[in-house]
């Protein structure tokens, strides 16, 4: 799901643990997330989850810190794990950090040489195409991986370390509610838009219109959420 994280094993030992339990467990839990069947704020029971899947509690407590590490869950000592929740100001605050640092990274990809701008491009190329096959296919859980590829292969292209880590924190903090975002009618298709329009900036090597359109589609986004930050206060 994040583009972050390793994609193969190094070796034939980490292949077997790849298809360990933890990793059948952790797949199930996330597939609960993203379908919203766990909700930001629910507890996810340890011996409910090993009882249902029909493994011990070993593994479902190593997918679990294999989760909280994404920031999708949180452990509370002596309480449990969660789905991670955020009050509406906080998710303000993240999409505002947020659009400063995908604007600046904007602003820096596009300004990069000819080369490396062109590779950039047939990454981004490739994730909105996939983007918008997805969306086609009403497959939320792929697009939203797209959709992390192109944003995250443009933070990359920055060449900033701290940037990138701290990007990665605000990301992982807001993957819930970007999915909910997403999974409304009119948000791929705006989303796909203004991924288009980011595209192009870059290709064409125009640094301020890439960092404004990345930072406005930030801000477009959090709009976009608004009416379901409402609805969805904590108590």
């Amino acid at each position: 799901m994040f583009p972050w994280t390793p994609d193969g094993p190094p070796s034939a030992i980490a292949a077997v643990r790849d298809v360990s339990l933890s990793k059948v467990v952790l797949d199930d839990i996330l597939g609960l997330i993203l379908r919203g069947e766990l909700e930001p704020g629910s507890r996810i029971n340890e011996p409910d989850v090993a009882e249902r899947l029909g493994v011990s509690r070993v593994p479902v407590r190593e997918a679990l810190r294999q989760l909280e590490s994404t920031g999708l869950v949180v452990s509370r000592k002596n309480v449990g794990v969660f789905v991670r929740e955020l009050a509406p100001r906080e998710v303000a605050e993240l999409y505002e950090l947020r659009a400063v640092l995908d604007g600046h990274a904007g602003a820096r990809a596009a300004a990069l040489a000819e080369a490396p701008r062109r590779a950039l491009t047939r990454v981004l190329d490739a994730a909105t195409l996939a983007m918008r096959k997805a969306a086609r296919r009403g497959d939320l859980p792929a697009y939203y991986a797209e959709n992390l590829r192109f944003h995250w292969a443009i933070v990359e292209a920055a060449g900033n370390g701290k940037l990138s880590e701290a990007y990665r924190g605000i990301v992982q903090q807001l993957h819930l509610w970007r999915l909910k975002n997403l999974s409304q009618p009119v948000g791929m298709a705006a989303s796909i838009a203004e991924h288009d329009a980011i595209a192009k900036a870059v290709r064409e090597g125009d640094p301020s219109r890439a960092g404004r359109l990345l930072a406005d589609h930030v801000g477009a986004a959090h709009q976009r959420l608004q009416p379901h930050l409402q609805e969805e206060k904590p108590s």
